[in-house]
């Protein structure tokens, strides 16, 4: 059991908390959170294709995970799941059900200083894996890394990693641990969801829903997004730069070795993350102020 489980309210059932929260709001949210994606995404393709023409942004679109093989394809395919943010925090206060801070943690709001701190174990992990991958398989393509894509990686990954965690393990896992107040199956709901927006091989999708699994944990016993979202960003981000060097090349199709050396090293970063977070007492630092999200 983590040491803040009696301290700070339940995160997965977190929304019961709230005078005006009714169970029927999140479907508001839903829907005029999907209307101000579909807005936001139709910009981000009319940007990029009025900068780059739109026969250059199109064949990007039906490309799937090759799109990630490239520049133009990556910050697309990244801003694509960013405006999770916006979308959620513009559907939320106008339904005005919760706060949205309430998404991010039940310790208060978003801690940056938490998500730092947790970014440093999966980052170091993630880095020394990548490195012993590369040596084992050799350059698999050209090194296309630019500074320019190198420091856009920086600030769009982790939002893109940090939307993701304030859609499903926020706004989908409260949902449904706040309807049925069961949070082993918000829990196993997210996850399934999760890897299903996730166009991989079988394997490829196996080893999503696994994600899901650890990062729904990690939200549901610290209490908040923090950890998760690290985690995230750290695996996207080195993911990013090898793919970039020409270590790797993104592909929806997932071999047995590398589904189960994922897996291993998931399952490795996790414990270590957990382990030593719950250790420094990281995960029971309340948050005195939400900032920007």
């Amino acid at each position: 059991m983590n040491e803040n489980d009696d301290k700070f309210p339940e995160f997965i059932t977190f929304p019961r908390t709230f005078e005006k929260y009714k169970w029927y709001k999140p479907l508001l949210v839903l829907l005029i959170g999907a209307i101000v994606y579909l807005v936001l995404q139709t910009l981000i393709f009319a940007i990029f294709g009025i900068a780059y023409g739109f026969d250059v942004i199109s064949p990007l679109v039906s490309e799937g995970y090759s799109s990630l093989n490239s520049e133009l394809g990556s910050y697309i395919s990244y801003l694509s799941v960013a405006i999770f943010i916006p979308s959620i925090y513009i559907a939320s206060r106008i339904v005005r059900d919760r706060p949205f801070s309430s998404y991010s943690s039940s310790r208060g709001g978003w801690n940056w200083k938490l998500y730092f701190k947790c970014l440093t174990i999966p980052l170091a992990i993630s880095i020394i894996y990548q490195v012993i991958a590369a040596m084992i398989t050799g350059r698999q393509g050209p090194n296309t890394l630019t500074p320019t894509f190198f420091i856009i990686c920086l600030i769009i990954i982790p939002l893109q990693c940090i939307a993701e965690e304030y859609m499903l393990r926020g706004f989908v896992m409260q949902t449904i641990g706040s309807w049925f107040n069961i949070p082993v199956l918000a829990l196993i709901a997210q996850a399934a969801i999760f890897a299903l927006m996730h166009p991989y091989s079988i394997l490829g999708v196996i080893g999503v829903f696994i994600d899901g699994l650890v990062l729904g944990f990690f939200a549901w016993k610290t209490n908040g997004l923090e950890p998760g979202s690290a985690f995230h960003s750290a695996n996207n981000f080195t993911i990013a730069m090898v793919v970039a060097l020409g270590f790797d090349v993104s592909t929806s199709t997932i071999d047995m070795t590398n589904f189960v050396s994922t897996i291993v090293v998931t399952l490795i970063t996790a414990f270590a993350l957990y382990y030593i977070g719950n250790k420094k007492g990281w995960f029971s630092e309340k948050t005195e102020k939400c900032k920007l999200i």
